[in-house]
């Protein structure tokens, strides 16, 4: 399901304005500071292998402890692609977008669930953004990409205009990526990486010019 940003708002109201986190982890924290900025409460942060009792002193509980028949919403606190995918296949709730306030985001953007846009990140118009997505700090998509599930986009990437990000791939921090190119699914691209050509399927690619490295194996 792809929301526009507005419907998106409203559907947030709609299902109450509290939310279960997936994940003790510094990417939950900063999770948690979107959410308080937004006045959305959290009630409660669960993990399989939880390090410590409260986050910001929101308890953290162990998945194995938790009753799910009581969340109302959640969000996949989780930084790993592939396990914001595994757990989402596995459960069946409500989730919501955590969204900056300090994010620009064009009202002719579309977004997913369980998308997570950082402060400062800039989306422009006819940008199509999936399912559990992060949109990391700082980071700038330009007009008509898209940006398929579980993809993680870095702190302070550039994404010039009609790129594709294929689902579940990687783009690392600070790496620029130009026009019209093509970033395969379940690619890595590298930190500061300048991309001047389609990256295929689960490749890893790094430098100036961006060059492929290895490939990943597809599972």
């Amino acid at each position: 399901m792809v929301l526009t940003l507005l419907m998106q708002q409203q559907l947030n109201l709609l299902m109450g304005n509290s939310v279960t986190l997936f994940g003790a982890s510094g990417h939950g924290k900063v999770i948690i500071d979107i959410l308080k900025c937004s006045s959305i409460s959290i009630d409660a942060v669960i993990d399989d292998n939880p390090k410590f009792e409260f986050i910001f002193e929101i308890p953290v509980v162990k998945t194995s402890n938790f009753d799910f028949n009581t969340i109302r919403n959640m969000i996949i606190s989780i930084g790993n692609n592939k396990v914001r995918k595994t757990i989402s296949s596995r459960l069946n709730v409500n989730y919501l977008n955590a969204i900056h306030p300090t994010a620009i985001i064009s009202k002719d953007s579309k977004i997913g669930v369980g998308t997570v846009i950082m402060a400062g990140a800039i989306v422009n118009p006819d940008v199509t953004i999936g399912n559990h997505c992060i949109i990391n700090t700082g980071a700038i998509v330009e007009h008509d990409c898209c940006i398929e599930d579980y993809s993680h986009i870095s702190p302070g990437v550039s994404l010039a205009g009609n790129v594709s990000i294929g689902e579940g791939a990687h783009v690392g921090i600070g790496a620029c990526v130009i026009q019209g190119v093509k970033i395969g699914k379940w690619s890595v691209v590298g930190a500061g990486a300048v991309v001047l050509n389609d990256i295929p399927d689960f490749a890893t690619a790094v430098g100036n010019p961006a060059k492929i490295i290895k490939y990943n194996q597809e599972n």
